[in-house]
């Protein structure tokens, strides 16, 4: 009988041997497949590193194909012409030190900044346009807008800063000549939606209701910009900018030389150099055109006064029409999105400069009839930009200069122009 047990007994205990053999062994391989998947992974993600951009077209040959391709590819891109698409980037080269890098051209550099600027591409979007990473595109788009903004020092500024001839577009228009000879340009300011953190919209928000910021520039009848101010609040009265641009010498305002002046409208003091309009009359070209006709010297001088200072409206319509981010600002630094409405001011300006009236953008805003059909849309949707129609608005800032001797002097030469204008009909 104990026999009998003890025989039992040891099959028992080989049965639990073998169990346990088998449990070892079944969690050695649990670990061993732990392992090895981890080691794949691991060679997949550091080793391995397939990469995110595989496209077979990279950035370089797309733009490469947009150069070499029929001309409205690269103006629907980049916003401009292929021959100034390559002025530009020789200039940049040349002048203002734009250079290739180790794995991207210059001339990629500028097309990400241009597709940036004139199609409003956020960061992701280009990363799979241009096949290259969020990193690279932010660190070349930042790269060349610093050249861009070192060029707006040489490209926004009057093209005879001694003034020292009749512009082209009054010495050949009957409208103007001789009533205008002495007018060098307009000046005017527009609104341009700033993106900013909460806690910092307040002094922003101005009449359109939204955080903007408010930027004063100076057009010449060619309507390029040769003077700009940018980055002020949206609260900011057009007056206030506008004094403390002509007052403070660093921003190295191109003032006009004695007997010239510029156009501006009843926002701005009048005082010497700065002729604007009469007051409680009809003023702006839809008033016209949706009223009675013109009659008095004093509304036939508004309306050529509007009609002549209409450049610097039209100038900011071919502005905002061509670069799409002026509409759709990414939420960068404030002091980035200033430079960025900079910077495309000067390039604005590098392309009249280069073909004159052949842009399509700009050939929409020559026409004054076409053109304030944009501006009368606009106004309707989003209100009147400047600060025209504040007559009474007195932010504090203006010291009665609009009424000393030199607002006098102004008031003679109106009436003056007006007397001509009156007669010549």
């Amino acid at each position: 009988m104990s026999i009998v047990e003890n025989s039992s007994g040891d099959e028992s205990d080989d049965e639990r041997e073998k169990k346990e053999i088998l449990q070892r062994m079944e969690c050695f391989n649990r670990l061993f497949v732990i392992a090895s998947s981890s080691v794949q992974l691991y060679y997949e993600k550091y080793i391995l590193k397939q990469p995110c951009m595989d496209s077979k077209q990279s950035g370089e040959t797309w733009i490469r194909e947009i150069l070499d391709g029929h001309e409205s590819r690269c103006m629907i891109n980049f916003r401009m012409s292929k021959i100034v698409f390559t002025s530009l980037l020789r200039v940049l080269e040349t002048r203002y030190n734009l250079q290739t890098a180790r794995n991207i051209s210059s001339s990629e550099m500028l097309g990400i900044f241009l597709y940036i600027l004139g199609t409003g591409a956020k960061v992701s979007q280009c990363r799979e346009r241009f096949q290259r990473s969020g990193s690279t595109i932010s660190q070349y788009f930042a790269i060349v807008l610093e050249k861009v903004s070192r060029m707006a020092i040489d490209l926004i500024a009057p093209e005879d800063p001694f003034f020292s001839s009749i512009p082209e577009q009054i010495r050949n228009d009957s409208r103007y000549m001789p009533h205008f000879k002495d007018c060098i340009g307009a000046i005017d300011g527009t609104h341009i939606a700033a993106i900013l953190p909460p806690n910092e919209q307040i002094p922003y928000i101005g009449r359109k209701g939204i955080p903007t910021q408010n930027v004063m520039a100076v057009c010449d009848f060619n309507m390029c910009f040769t003077f700009v101010m940018a980055g002020w609040e949206g609260s900011a009265h057009d007056t206030r900018i506008f004094l403390d641009a002509i007052r403070d010498p660093k921003y190295k305002f191109p003032h006009p030389p004695n007997g010239k002046y510029y156009l501006v409208d009843s926002g701005y003091p009048q005082m010497k150099g700065y002729l604007g309009p009469y007051r409680g009359q009809r003023y702006h070209l839809p008033d016209f055109r949706r009223g009675r006709p013109v009659s008095g010297k004093e509304e036939i001088f508004n309306h050529s006064h509007s009609s002549l200072r209409s450049v610097i409206e039209r100038t900011f319509g071919v502005l905002k029409k061509k670069w799409a981010i002026l509409r759709d600002m990414p939420s960068y630094s404030f002091e980035k999105q200033t430079m960025i409405v900079v910077a495309t001011m000067t390039i604005h300006n590098f392309i009249r400069k280069h073909v004159g009236r052949n842009d399509a953008d700009f050939m929409e805003y020559e026409d004054i009839n076409r053109a304030y059909e944009n501006i009368v849309d606009s106004e309707n949707a989003h209100g009147r930009e400047s600060d025209d129609d504040d007559d009474d608005d007195d932010d504090g800032d203006d010291d009665g200069e609009s009424n000393n001797s030199s607002g006098f002097e102004m008031e003679l030469i109106r009436d003056a122009i007006a007397s001509s204008l009156m007669n010549s009909l």
